[in-house]
């Protein structure tokens, strides 16, 4: 590695991505600088990230909350910006060399693109951009000569795996899932689901929206998209397989049969500080693997007549155009009434299906469309979820 410091911008620093991330930067203060921090509307956090890690820059997404975080930063010599132009400004700075992508769905595309216009490495956390906008962020990057490195566990498995192969062909990808805190659940049994209980998951330490999406199994259909993006297979080659223990995060088969794995106790700082250290491995904090310890590794099917999202995310990326970003913007919003428990478990795959089956089709979008889509999509999967409820859905 180069004896410089690595400056990064972490965009999402007070999500769970964010924190990590940040832990990984104050365990290598000779090898990383925080040198932006991104937030949307954890002030309080954000302050105490500011004072810790004094970065040149921070920015707070929500405009109403600059005023009082411009105050509470009067005494330090740092830049205070806030709104969505600024987040897609700062990290065009000649300065920055690692741009971290951890803002949550939607909002991260943006930024996304602005980082890659501008030439800078991706280390992508946010795999909504992908989902949503997966043929222009890769030719963005191709275009820009800009590198987008895997944060999230099982696309940084596969990135691994694949490093030293040069152009052997790939004959299928093992994508690997935890199953979720469900996935022994029957039909009767997810009807009843709390968001309590669907917030507790049984391997990860995660964000609320992640969590909820791992345990409809959405999330693995998101990551399926994603890498058929990022390692430019078809979605036919990517196979899910349910490995409880999560200790295998993914694998890759080449033509010969053989099988390539990456392995390691279920911690995102492992991936993060991968990214950031790339092509280097550079000494970790995280346990390792202590194979005497481990009864059993097990591997199943995941069913997707009990886990829809999957189905859905499977029949989206098939079809293309803009169907992927449907679905994303229909699935955060079903995620979010989950969370304000306005709806069920199971109605969150009932409310995605019937947004596409709604939303304009369009098979080349622009960005432009993108946007439009996603506008569309969310006032569609909104009024779905009233004619579910049979009524109107109050504070939302």
């Amino acid at each position: 590695m180069n004896d410089q410091k690595r400056k990064i911008a972490v965009l999402g620093s007070t999500g769970s991505i964010g924190t990590q991330a940040l832990d990984v930067i104050s365990r290598h203060p000779d090898r990383f600088e925080a040198y932006a921090l991104v937030a949307n509307n954890q002030v309080d956090r954000l302050l105490e990230q500011v004072r810790r890690f004094k970065p040149e820059v921070v920015v707070i997404a929500n405009e109403s909350k600059y005023a009082a975080l411009k105050e509470a930063l009067s005494d330090l010599p740092v830049k205070v910006w806030a709104g969505a132009e600024a987040i897609e400004q700062v990290v065009q700075n000649t300065e920055i060399d690692i741009v971290l992508t951890a803002m949550v769905g939607f909002s991260g595309l943006k930024p996304t693109i602005s980082a890659l216009k501008a030439r800078k490495t991706i280390a992508l956390a946010n795999k909504e951009t992908l989902v949503i906008a997966g043929e222009l962020i890769t030719r963005l990057a191709l275009e820009n000569r800009a590198a987008i490195l895997p944060v999230d566990s099982e696309h940084s498995a596969i990135f691994q795996c694949l490093n030293g192969e040069g152009s052997n062909e790939i004959e299928k990808i093992l994508l690997t899932a935890s199953g979720g805190p469900f996935r022994n659940f029957s039909m009767s049994q997810l009807q009843q689901v709390t968001r309590e209980q669907a917030l507790h998951h049984p391997n990860w330490n995660m964000g609320a929206k992640v969590t909820i999406d791992s345990s409809t199994l959405m999330n693995k259909g998101l990551e399926m998209i994603e890498a058929r993006w990022l390692f430019d297979v078809n979605p036919s080659q990517i196979e899910i397989i349910v490995h409880p223990q999560s200790i295998i995060h993914s694998m890759v088969q080449f033509k010969d049969r053989s099988i390539m794995a990456q392995l390691s106790l279920p911690d995102m700082r492992m991936p993060i500080q991968y990214a950031f250290s790339y092509p280097e491995r550079i000494t970790s904090d995280v346990k390792p693997v202590n194979f005497f310890e481990l009864s059993t590794l097990t591997f199943e099917k995941p069913d997707t007549n009990r886990f829809r999202n999957l189905g859905l995310a499977y029949e989206s990326i098939e079809k293309g155009g803009n169907m992927p970003c449907i679905m994303n913007a229909a699935n955060e919003i079903a995620v979010e009434l989950f969370l304000q428990e306005k709806i069920g478990f199971l109605q969150m795959s009932e409310l995605i299906e019937q947004t596409l089956t709604k939303t304009v089709f369009i098979q080349n979008p622009s960005l432009e469309d993108y946007i439009q889509t996603d506008t569309e999509a969310r006032e569609i999967a909104l009024e779905t979820a009233k004619r579910l409820l049979g009524g109107k859905i109050f504070g939302f």
